[in-house]
């Protein structure tokens, strides 16, 4: 059995030029940061002895007897991609909700690939977890996501990454000292709106036609760099939260599904209780709301925001993890013979059956 942990991330500038349509031509950087908010996939090889040879368990529960019976698209994409024959049991659980855009789905991908690799007793890097997951998300699914999301699943951490025309990732972490990491955790706040979204619907209204938002996008890769000065430098991180609604302005111009009516008004309301800045920390049209708020303010954000929830979170720097390994029974051999067997043969290898 092998149990693989990997963090959600939240997104502070660059957001949509990580989408290969803009970055293959123009270029693109984000700065993000992963955070102590983690998906869990529990995932063993399937003895001989069920009617099914693969069982997927998260929101729905499904028992398949091969992999084109499978609904989930990115377990059945990960095990055609990975050529997986054996029986298998998949267990997904998420410290927060699917389309909440905190790259759960990638985080989700980019786990599982992990445990995949192990449960074959190898261990993949984190450069080859976040290309496998982009390819499978991107051209084998064929869905409507950038690229960041995998890349900070994979490898952790706060990180400044860019997005070379020719396809390349670069991945720099940012170094600062413990102490102003922790001012600037101290200035983030967490609200889960309740909307949930999928974010690939909400980037198709505004991806297909990149090339005719091009001032948009270039001030929110511009913005990548200035806000890495500001925290390097040692500025006031108040300029930091302004960045922030600067940007979030940015990215509401791309598209009118990006942001909507509840949300400018949780925005607002946060704003006049104190909030310097903010943004959805996806795609948008819901899932959570990202704020910098000045700690002495934050009493007063909370109050004014008390019909969500509230998340409080610390980054982390590990990406995605292996917790648990443990090698078990092998049967692969009698899964083999069962193909060809009624699971009557089987009956000898239970204890008191």
């Amino acid at each position: 059995m092998i149990i693989s942990r990997t963090p959600y991330r939240i997104s502070f500038f660059g957001g949509g030029t990580d989408y290969p349509a803009w970055y293959r031509r123009h270029g693109g950087a984000v700065l993000a940061s992963t955070i102590d908010k983690y998906c869990y996939l529990t995932c063993r090889y399937l003895p001989p002895f069920f009617e099914h040879r693969l069982r997927i368990v998260y929101s729905k529960i499904e028992s398949c007897h091969n992999i084109e019976q499978v609904e989930h698209p990115a377990v059945r994409e990960i095990l055609r991609y990975l050529k997986i024959d054996r029986g298998l049991e998949i267990h997904h659980d998420g410290d927060l909700p699917a389309r909440s855009g905190m790259g759960s789905s990638s985080a989700f991908t980019v786990g599982l690939l992990h445990a995949m690799y192990a449960l074959q007793g190898q261990m993949p890097g984190k450069q080859q977890l976040a290309k496998e997951s982009i390819h499978i998300e991107q051209d084998r699914l064929e869905e409507t996501v950038g690229s960041q999301d995998q890349v900070c699943a994979a490898y952790g951490g706060l990180n400044h990454i860019t997005f070379l025309p020719n396809g390349e990732i670069s991945v720099r972490p940012v170094t600062l000292s413990r102490q102003r990491i922790s001012e600037l955790s101290s200035h983030l706040m967490l609200f889960y709106t309740g909307i949930k979204r999928t974010a690939s619907n909400i980037a198709q209204s505004y991806v297909q036609d990149l090339h005719t938002r091009k001032r948009q996008l270039r001030i929110m890769k511009d913005l990548v760099e200035e806000s890495l000065s500001i925290l390097s430098s040692g500025q006031d991180l108040i300029h930091f939260g302004e960045l922030l609604h600067e940007a979030w302005q940015a990215k509401r111009s791309l598209s009118a599904q990006v942001s909507n009516s509840e949300v400018d008004d949780l925005y607002s309301q946060a704003q006049a209780a104190g909030a310097i800045g903010g943004k959805l920390t996806g795609a948008g049209g819901g899932g959570f709301l990202l704020l910098f708020v000045p700690p002495e303010k934050q009493s007063a954000v909370k109050a004014q925001l008390n019909q969500l929830i509230h998340v409080p979170f610390e980054f982390e720097f590990a990406g995605s993890q292996i917790i648990f390994f443990d090698q078990g029974t092998d049967y692969s051999a009698e899964e083999k013979a069962r193909d060809n067997q009624p699971i009557e043969a089987f009956r000898e290898l239970i204890p008191n059956s």
